[in-house]
């Protein structure tokens, strides 16, 4: 095996390094410039986790050359090689990297001019010299891309930084926003900080207030460009489609890719991947390819991975912006995990997935639920989905055209029929804090949906806009709706209302599941009578007219028992004791005959890593971007609407300052990112919150969250550090 000397220190220690090929060698980049690449070189980067598991990047400058990206690719071989084969590599461009690669560069990336052939050296400087001029893109991923040192360079709308060594100017243009202000002020302190050594000086600039110096570099002032707008930013609701290919034969010496369909569109079945294949997963819609190799794939097709992937490209005709992500069975990323239905880890059952608190890589420990320390585990009532214990005060009204008020004696009954309206109040240290729950039955009407939208929005006015709203689709409860009926289970009928007479007829089979949550509250839910819902890991009760049965599965809780003692109460009857493995004929016979059904013992949750994009019309149209990397509480933009995929709830952010489209487009935005979804996930609940109200299921997602940050302006705040 071929071995660069450089490699002896690859993947010893957690973080970043960063090597530039010059002359056709690996040389390594100093870690106070790490986030500045010349235009005219490539890169090869390893990112190692605590785990460890590695990513490598090759990343190519728009005027690198040929032998340079060859011998990049060549290294980025060997050095997957030197890790076992076990890294996920992936090719990055200039402008198009991966958010992976972005989320190493928190404050941002710059691309500087020119390159190792003609002579420029990534060397930590006080230079005093430095003349250069860069403009600053991005909300979310922030890009300082080298320009020509010339007025002609400007434009209104966005930040540009006139770089003159012992001075730093951020010139803002009169229509740039507070919060790309605020990023690019990240850059330049981030000039002076690693690239000067500290011995820079920054300083603000307003269009128009431009002091001597900055005139004296660019000579006499021109007229400024309006603010261009970002063309290349589509709306991406409908991209997330892809196709998969098996790869086969790819070391004949054409060199041609020969690719056989599997599937052509999205969601895949994790079964559809043999281990002896390699693959192609096709999204270069969104610009993206992934190449899987099977642990037992030949291994010429797991080398040429990577040149696979570039040829595909080719044969495709697609942009040679596309990404690509070569991805060894057992290290998928979330990108690609998404694209299938089923997709379960090795140590992994079905069940609903759960994303684990950020900050931590790999597996990570599910907080056990202990509702003493709510208030104090932001964490836990974070995975939980609780913001307390459940014993606050419930209101709950039915909609008919107005809200009328349900029976208290029956709340926790929940007809398929109905929409309804729940008010949950408690207590948060000396404030009462408002939740409002709008649960729509899946067989309402139009009008009741369309009701129950605007009488929340009406009951939300009332309380004068405090309240967090939740709205639940039946059958997707969150845990904290489930507990609201004091150690009642919550009872789900799949059809009727709770109107006088709105109920099914009682001669009729009915069968009720019953499951425990994370945080221990039940739910009795009612599904189709057949044999092939049974569920080793719960319990059923089932009314037919030769009787009354409870069924326990082998891996059923005592509470999941008390629980059906509620629903043998309300239909009535004496019932018979059945335990799994030992059923009479009458209760297979009510069920309409044995049949298979899930009989796996462990329903353990997938781990998934909860992601954050920021909605925003800044450019014109409201588009939807990620926020790249481990997200903080500072990525929430107040201008903006952000949306926080959990993977089982979603949440809208609502700034302070964000305009009426961005808040009336982001709840169907958020519709439709759970509709696009590609590997099928539907109806999660939708949690609306505002700056400065967002309960402990919401800032429990944040490491270290502050509730006094917005207390002062974090412009007033990053400008202090100038």
């Amino acid at each position: 095996m071929v071995c660069h000397k450089e490699f002896a220190a690859a993947g010893k220690q957690p973080g970043l390094q960063v090597w530039r090929i010059e002359n056709l060698d690996l040389k390594p980049v100093p870690k106070a410039l790490h986030g500045s690449f010349f235009t005219g070189d490539a890169y090869l980067l390893l990112f190692t986790t605590s785990a460890p598991s590695y990513n490598i990047h090759m990343w190519l400058g728009d005027e690198c050359s040929q032998d340079e990206s060859g011998a990049l690719a060549i290294f980025s071989t060997q050095l997957d090689d030197f890790l076992g084969g076990g890294p996920v590599q992936y090719r990055e461009l200039q402008n198009c990297e991966s958010n992976t690669f972005l989320g190493y560069f928190r404050s941002g990336i710059k691309y500087q001019k020119g390159g190792v052939a003609s002579g420029f050296q990534h060397v930590v400087t006080n230079d005093s010299n430095v003349k250069r001029l860069l403009h600053i893109k991005g909300r979310r991923a922030i890009r300082a891309t080298e320009v020509d040192m010339s007025w002609n360079s400007f434009n209104k709308g966005d930040c540009f930084i006139v770089d003159l060594g012992k001075d730093v100017y951020q010139w803002c243009g009169s229509e740039c926003n507070r919060f790309e202000r605020l990023k690019a002020a990240e850059v330049s302190l981030g000039i002076r900080d690693n690239e000067r050594n500290g011995r820079a000086k920054v300083h603000m600039v307003e269009e128009g207030e431009e002091p001597a110096a900055i005139i004296e570099a660019l000579g006499p002032k021109t007229a400024i460009a309006p603010s261009s707008m970002d063309d290349d930013k589509v709306d991406t609701s409908n991209k997330k489609k892809g196709a998969l290919f098996m790869v086969s034969n790819v070391s004949d010496a054409t060199g041609v890719v020969k690719v056989t369909a599997v599937a052509p569109s999205s969601p895949f079945k994790q079964a559809m991947l043999s281990p002896e294949e390699c693959y192609i997963l096709d999204n270069g819609v969104d610009k993206n390819i992934f190449v899987w190799k099977g642990p037992k794939a030949n291994k010429t097709e797991r080398k040429a991975a990577m040149a696979t992937g570039q040829q595909f490209i080719k044969d495709k005709g697609y942009s040679n912006k596309t990404q690509i992500q070569v991805l060894p069975a057992g290290a998928e990323t979330t990108m690609f995990k998404q694209f299938f239905c089923d997709w379960k880890d090795k140590d992994e059952t079905t069940g609903p997935s759960k994303a684990y608190t950020i900050g931590r890589i790999a597996k990570v420990a599910q907080v056990p639920f202990d509702a003493s320390s709510l208030h104090s585990n932001k964490a836990m009532a974070a995975q939980h989905g609780m913001v307390d214990d459940g014993k606050g005060k419930v209101q709950i009204w039915r909609v008919e055209g107005e809200r009328v008020p349900v029976d208290p004696s029956s709340y926790g009954h929940f007809y398929g029929g109905d929409c309804y309206l729940i008010l949950y109040s408690y207590r948060l240290g000396a404030r009462e804090q408002h939740l409002i729950y709008t649960w729509q039955g899946l067989k309402c009407t139009v009008d009741e949906l369309a009701g129950s939208a605007f009488l929340t929005v009406k009951l939300d006015d009332s309380m004068g806009g405090s309240p967090v709203q939740v709205r639940v689709t039946q059958g997707q409860e969150p845990p904290h709706l489930m507990s609201l009926f004091q150690g009642k289970p919550m009872i789900i009928h799949s059809g009727g209302t709770s109107r006088k007479g709105g109920q099914s007829q009682s001669g009729t089979t009915r069968l009720f599941h019953i499951r425990q949550s994370s945080s221990s509250a039940t739910r009795a839910v009612e599904v189709e009578v057949s044999a092939s819902n049974l569920n080793t890991n719960d319990v059923f009760v089932l009314k037919s007219q030769s009787g009354l049965f409870v069924w326990k599965g082998v891996g059923a809780s005592d509470e999941e028992m008390d629980a059906a003692k509620h629903v043998v109460g309300f239909l009535g009857g004496n019932p018979t004791q059945v335990s799994e493995g030992k059923e009479p004929g009458d209760f297979w016979s009510a069920l309409g005959g044995k049949k298979t059904y899930q009989t796996s013992k462990s329903l353990q949750n997938v781990v998934k890593p909860p992601r954050l994009f920021g909605c925003s019309n800044k450019t014109g149209r409201l588009i939807v971007e990620e926020v790249p990397g481990d997200f903080t509480q500072s990525d929430l933009a107040t201008d903006d609407v952000m949306l926080l995929d959990t993977w089982d709830q979603i949440f809208l952010w609502v700034g302070n300052d964000a305009n009426a489209e961005e808040k009336n487009g982001a709840p169907k935005i958020a519709k439709e990112y759970v509709d696009s979804d590609p590997s099928g996930r539907r109806g999660l609940p939708i949690t609306t919150v505002r700056q400065e109200a967002e309960p402990p299921t919401f800032t429990g997602w944040f490491q270290a969250w502050d509730p006094k940050m917005w207390e002062t302006d974090p412009f007033d705040r990053i400008r202090a550090r100038f």
